[in-house]
């Protein structure tokens, strides 16, 4: 899984949390959506009066979904509607109460329908109500996933506003978002950004997260990493620091993206395993092999991070890095172990050659060579021949070296022909000289 995937899955993971306030549909007082912002004031529109009837039943309406019964609100607006001819405000008022009823049992489609009941009033209806409810079936729209109609009608409502505030705006940037518009929806949050600061209202952090995404979704990754700044300043918590890590080695800035993931583990803020193994990874790729080998030793112990193979083989490395040969060696044996090949096996023979312990060097090449996968097989048997030879086990030594001479001819490896054929000569002339010793004796 490459580092761009890794970061697109982690990334989507934040915005999926962003987002699913998107279809919570909050109405606040009966009929007014809760985050409707500043209308223009309303102008001199004569609409029709409200007969005595009509109201004294309008009132027995809000007395039902007062009570949150929502049925008997129901059966009673409708039986008014199938009465009297009444004019548009009369039937825009009795609507809106319906549309709310209706909204409360979570009867969308028939919500709907009556809130656009009201606007088909015209100008029947005060400016005011047209306005609300303009918005809330934008909300309503948004909510079964018909987000072309909820931007239609936010347009119209934008139309209709005085001096908007910035949730609108941010409203419009996650329909567009939800319509895959990612162009659009940046240009909606930064206006929305944009208005925010003017006024001193404080941004929110999903508004950055979400503007986080959509420039990523667009590659545009200079401001992926800009916001991702303004979170982990801002907002400062695990996965932006770790984003950010990700985004600066994405750009091949190393030292940053070290600095990063050092200080979201001073912070305290890792707590994924993978945290703790790629923190010890570019500390060892920036030299710094000790410190990274007590990382990953006090993560196996207390952090969740697996003793497995490959998180052992990176230990081991860290503490060889570190000139501590000792305890690379038996992490190193544990590593093997686990592996499906040999070739920890084979980096464990050429240490214990470094450390004259040649009879564990041989040990671990017949470990190597038994489990397989290796690149140069051949290789494995200079070294074993090499710790035979020191140990004193010509014949022995001689035998590994042909077998790997043989190995070398037949993968056209000429320097390794060449050092096992020298190996073989250097052996056989030992071997002579012994044999006239113990004969002139």
């Amino acid at each position: 899984m490459n580092r761009l995937y890794r970061l697109k899955v982690a990334l989507f993971a934040v915005v999926a949390l962003i987002i699913a306030d998107v279809s919570d549909v909050s109405v606040g007082s009966v009929g007014q959506p809760a985050f409707a912002q500043e209308e223009k004031p309303a102008k001199t529109r004569r609409v029709p009066t409200i007969s005595e009837r009509t109201y004294k039943r309008l009132s027995v309406v809000q007395e039902f979904v007062d009570a949150k019964d929502y049925n008997n609100a129901i059966a009673e607006a409708q039986d008014l509607l199938t009465g009297r001819n009444m004019n548009g405000n009369e039937i825009g008022q009795i609507q809106n109460l319906l549309g709310f009823a209706y909204f409360s049992k979570e009867d969308y489609a028939n919500a709907i329908r009556s809130y656009e009941q009201i606007l088909a009033q015209g100008e029947q209806v005060p400016e005011g109500l047209e306005v609300s409810t303009i918005y809330t079936l934008a909300q309503l729209y948004a909510v079964r996933d018909n987000f072309k109609k909820a931007l239609e009608y936010m347009r119209l409502w934008l139309t209709k506003a005085n001096n908007p505030g910035a949730d609108p705006y941010v409203f419009m940037s996650q329909l567009e978002y939800q319509d895959k518009n990612y162009r659009s929806a940046t240009q909606l949050l930064e206006k929305a950004i944009g208005i925010a600061k003017e006024r001193g209202v404080p941004i929110k952090e999903n508004w950055w997260g979400l503007l986080n995404f959509l420039y990523y979704e667009q590659e545009n990754y200079p401001k992926v990493i800009e916001i991702l700044e303004i979170l982990v300043r801002e907002f400062p918590k695990r996965q932006y620091w770790v984003q950010l890590a990700g985004m600066y080695g994405q750009r091949g800035d190393d030292k940053k993206q070290l600095h990063a993931m050092e200080a979201a583990f001073t912070a305290g803020m890792l707590s994924q395993p993978t945290d703790f193994v790629n923190l010890a990874g570019l500390l060892m790729q920036e030299e710094v092999p000790y410190r990274a080998a007590k990382i990953l030793e006090n993560a196996m112990k207390d952090e969740g991070v697996e003793r497995s193979s490959r998180n052992l083989q990176s230990l081991g490395q860290a503490w060889q890095m570190s000139q501590e040969v000792d305890k690379a060696i038996p992490v190193f044996e544990e590593a093997g172990r686990k592996a499906d090949d040999g070739k920890i096996f084979e980096r464990l023979a050429s240490l214990y050659l470094d450390k004259d312990d040649y009879d564990k060097c041989v040990a671990a090449a017949d470990n190597a060579l038994s489990k397989g996968g290796l690149r140069r097989s051949q290789q494995v048997l200079v070294v074993k021949g090499m710790c035979q030879y020191n140990d004193d086990q010509l014949s022995n030594a001689r035998t590994t070296f042909s077998r790997a001479r043989d190995i070398a001819r037949r993968a056209e490896d000429d320097t390794t022909l060449r050092m096992t054929q020298q190996w073989i000569g250097f052996i056989n002339r030992e071997a002579n000289r012994r044999e006239q010793l113990r004969n002139a004796i």
